[in-house]
């Protein structure tokens, strides 16, 4: 072929604009167009997902009832989000404040992505990782990616991010850290780690040329999201408190660890307690004694009105067996890391929300019991041979990525990759020592490691799109 026909072919080629997201006009139809990417797995369900605690957050946020083990924070979300007339106006939502945190994550990381490249990366996320399985469930799991999602761009990129989009993340932030228990963990977690990074930043500014941080902006989010958590209790209960439910899920992960029995037999002899009259049939693991309907644990009137004895168990669980305690969470946080299958607890839930339906969301049974969920037509082990193994790949390709940059001193370029395996650390060490390694518990976190990547550290995708021009003679 000429290079005067190679010209003319050249001309009629469709180009796709550049249109980088720093374009205001792209950056919102990013988040216009990734919203419905993300909820395409409940659209192909007929129904948003449903998990076992679902009703619990219904029957709090609805029924204006406080449910100890649940967060008072989503609960009023979803009040305030329209869950009574349809519980697709909470996933909409969930799925707008995904799409705006991925593309302010984005826009601040790298300004020159375009518009059809975080398209194409979204779409990516959307079918090979877990993330629409988590956008589109009444559930607070999707917030466990937005936190560090959120807090990255404050502490590492406040610039890029301005003040308007700053406060917006801020708030963001703030809900993803109140809408968990364990979210205040790991946000503390991430707020000191960027402390810490500071102070090793001022000890050796004149040796390495480390980026800067700021801390305050991650702290504001923290301190509102705490903010938050004491507010929502206060509006249910009238009463000021953090958890009525944090001693009791410890309690039990030591009782599945085998420390709670012979911490009992010491203790009993002079510290009269409910749960001493079951010291000798204690159940084996800690989900068996939380949920098994023939639970000591439902006897003694499971939350409520049992934290101050469940914390003296914990408290004496520790003091007694401090090695062996500690020792068996770390483990359960090891394992905990590497668990993060999709699918976890998502199949039929035909009774979960029945009550909860009848009173308060009648209109929406029909439209729930025909759901695939429901039905029992979802099926996880093909789907998680390409989540699990892209997501296994994804922490190794990470952890090469932040040995390479901090080998050759490259500290622009490891901020992020330390900054999401602090994340991933804290997340398995929070779930792992507090309840026990569950596969939600990190798959629900696990797609920000592609999606960095994806983002980061790969070639340009757009020049694929466009056709070679044949050189000839």
């Amino acid at each position: 072929m000429g290079p005067a026909k190679a010209v003319r072919q050249a001309a009629w080629r469709p180009r796709l604009p550049k249109a980088p997201l720093s374009n205001i006009v792209a950056e919102a139809l990013a988040v216009l167009l990734l919203g419905p990417l993300f909820l395409h797995a409940a659209f192909w369900n007929g129904f948003p997902f449903v998990f076992y605690d679902t009703g619990a957050y219904v029957l709090e946020g609805l029924g204006h009832v406080l449910v100890p083990e649940r967060s008072s924070v989503y609960s009023l979300f979803l009040r305030h989000a329209g869950a009574r007339a349809s519980l697709w106006y909470v996933a909409y939502a969930q799925a707008g404040i995904a799409a705006f945190t991925v593309t302010e994550f984005a826009r601040a990381v790298r300004p020159q992505t375009s518009l059809w490249e975080l398209l194409a990366i979204g779409v990516a996320l959307a079918f090979f990782t877990s993330i629409a399985w988590f956008v589109g469930q009444i559930e607070p799991d999707f917030l466990t990616a937005v936190l560090p999602l959120s807090l990255y761009p404050l502490a590492f990129r406040a610039r890029e991010v301005g003040w308007l989009r700053g406060a917006a993340l801020v708030g963001i932030a703030a809900f993803a850290i109140g809408a968990h228990p364990s979210h205040l963990g790991l946000s503390l977690g991430l707020v000191l780690g960027v402390a810490l990074y500071k102070i090793v930043r001022f000890a050796l500014r004149r040796r390495e040329n480390l980026p800067n941080a700021g801390v305050v902006l991650p702290l504001l989010s923290f301190a509102l999201g705490l903010a938050m958590v004491y507010a929502a209790n206060y509006a249910l209960t009238h009463k000021y408190f953090i958890s009525r439910a944090g001693m009791t899920f410890l309690t039990a992960r030591l009782m599945g660890d085998g420390v709670v029995g012979p911490t009992l037999d010491q203790i009993c002899p002079t510290t009269p307690l409910k749960l001493c009259a079951y010291k000798d049939r204690l159940p084996r693991t800690a989900d068996d004694y939380l949920w098994a309907p023939e639970s000591p644990f439902n006897k003694l009137g499971r939350f409520k009105g049992t934290e101050k004895e469940y914390q003296t168990i914990a408290l004496e669980s520790l003091k007694h067996y401090p090695w062996r305690s500690v020792r068996t969470g770390l483990y359960q946080s090891l394992l905990q890391f590497g668990m993060f299958r999709t699918g976890d607890g998502v199949f039929p839930q035909m009774s979960v929300l029945s009550t909860e339906f009848r009173n308060f969301m009648p209109k929406q049974i029909g439209a729930y019991l025909k759901a695939r969920q429901q039905r029992g037509a979802l099926r996880f082990v093909d789907v998680n041979v390409v989540h699990y193994t892209l997501a296994a790949l994804s922490v190794v390709w990470l952890g090469f990525v932040l040995w390479g940059a901090a080998r050759r001193k490259q500290w622009d370029k490891a901020t992020l990759p330390a900054f999401l395996f602090l994340a991933l650390l804290g997340n398995a060490l929070v779930c792992g020592m507090i309840s026990g390694p569950h596969d939600r518990y990190q798959a629900r976190l696990i797609w920000v490691v592609p999606f960095a990547l994806l983002l980061t550290a790969r070639p340009r995708l757009h020049p694929v799109l466009r056709w070679p021009v044949e050189s000839g003679t």
